[in-house]
């Protein structure tokens, strides 16, 4: 019986590393053979590993044999962030938030360089934002992603930029370095961050951090709406909702 050498199996999982990490750079599934390109593995051995993680639901391959991140990732991103649940402490407040001003209220974490939409609840109108659970969006077009990346500080925004290459999505997207720079520090400044139809034309967020015990950024709260509907007097119920959920999942700001 023939065994496996212990430096084959550290060398698949350092190139199902690779592949893991290429694919939570697109925003959308993406090809074999980009996937291929970006990792340097030929894409037969990239195409064997993919699916080894399908099985494991790592990765998903939708119906055109596009390969994006699976939902058990964003399930181990939550429990590496909290031992509470932090769907079931954050919907609570998310509902109360979204019958108070009548909007998509969403619950986001950080995956590499894009957020996840993690949950949603949205409000009994038939005009309104709509985000799809497990569907993925630029750091630098979203209001909680732009205040993530100002919390990494200079060198994380520049890290991010240099990967990304900021690609407009936009005629309002911030695509330079140094334009990016300064929203992100405002954002900071101000504890809250808007989307001014940054990622879609004709809406608009406002997004807020949440944080664990130990001080960390542990998932972001955001508030969607038609730009025209949106309105700054729900900063204050926002950033109020965002305190609440950061202080149940053992957070103080002492």
């Amino acid at each position: 019986m023939n065994k496996v050498k212990p430096e084959s199996r550290i060398q698949v999982i350092d190139r199902a590393a690779l592949l893991l990490d290429a694919i939570s750079r697109y925003t959308k599934p993406v090809k074999l053979k980009v996937l291929s390109a970006d990792t340097n593995l030929h894409p037969s051995t990239a195409y064997r590993i993919l699916h080894s993680l399908i099985d494991n639901k790592f990765v998903d391959r939708d119906a055109g044999g596009e390969y994006r991140l699976g939902q058990r990732l964003i399930q181990l991103s939550n429990r590496q962030h909290s031992e509470v649940d932090l769907r079931a402490v954050a919907m609570p407040y998310m509902e109360k938030l979204r019958d108070k001003v009548g909007e998509t209220i969403n619950l986001t974490i950080r995956e590499g360089d894009v957020v996840i939409y993690l949950e949603k609840v949205t409000p009994n109108r038939m005009m309104h934002v709509q985000q799809v659970v497990g569907s993925r969006a630029p750091l630098h077009v979203t209001g909680v992603g732009k205040l993530m990346l100002g919390m990494s500080g200079e060198e994380g925004i520049r890290s991010y930029e240099q990967r990304t290459n900021l690609p407009a999505y936009t005629r309002n997207t911030f695509s330079s370095y140094e334009a990016l720079y300064d929203e992100c520090m405002s954002c900071i400044d101000r504890g809250y961050a808007f989307d001014n139809e940054e990622a879609e034309i004709d809406v608009g967020c406002i997004g807020v951090l949440l944080y664990d015990r130990s001080g960390g950024i542990t998932a972001g709260l955001s508030l969607s709406a038609p730009i025209d509907r949106r309105k700054d007097e729900w900063i204050t119920d926002l950033v109020e909702a965002g305190r609440a959920i950061s202080a149940e999942l053992g957070y103080s700001a002492e």
